[in-house]
């Protein structure tokens, strides 16, 4: 499988038994799998959406919207749950208006999935833990 670093987006090829266990970068030697969302900007952001092979589960948000905030936590605590069957990323839509625009994102909080470059599963709007958690599930 190839998972993106999410230090330096660096390509790792990884054995799906070895998924569970610590592995580490080729390119910077650090953690593969942090229990964190990734913050993803326009540099990284092919890297883990178009080329890696672990869904990957964005929280489009902005830092002025409440309902935004509120969700963080939710998102922060499914990052350290989840991981490694999903990468978990944010992406601040007022600092990456271009790949925001590219989703066509009208409403925040929208939830995506992508893996490999193909929208899996959509959601405008927070959710609430457990269904957020039964969406994750619904979708891979």
């Amino acid at each position: 499988m190839i998972i993106a670093c999410p230090h330096c987006a660096g390509l790792n090829r990884l054995p799906a038994e070895r998924m569970a266990t610590a592995a580490n970068c080729g390119k910077c030697k650090k953690p593969l799998f942090v229990a964190a969302p990734l913050e993803l900007t326009a540099t990284n952001f092919a890297a883990h959406a178009e080329k890696a092979e672990l869904p990957l589960v964005i929280d489009f948000w902005a830092s002025w919207c409440g309902p935004c905030r509120s969700f963080a936590p939710v998102f922060h605590q499914a990052a350290a749950e989840l991981e490694p069957r999903f990468r978990f990323g944010k992406l601040d839509t007022e600092q990456q208006q271009s790949l925001a625009a590219r989703f066509a994102i009208r409403s925040i909080p929208t939830l995506m999935v992508i893996k490999q470059g193909k929208i899996l599963a959509q959601q405008a709007g927070a959710l609430p833990k457990t269904q957020f958690y039964q969406w994750l599930n619904s979708v891979v």
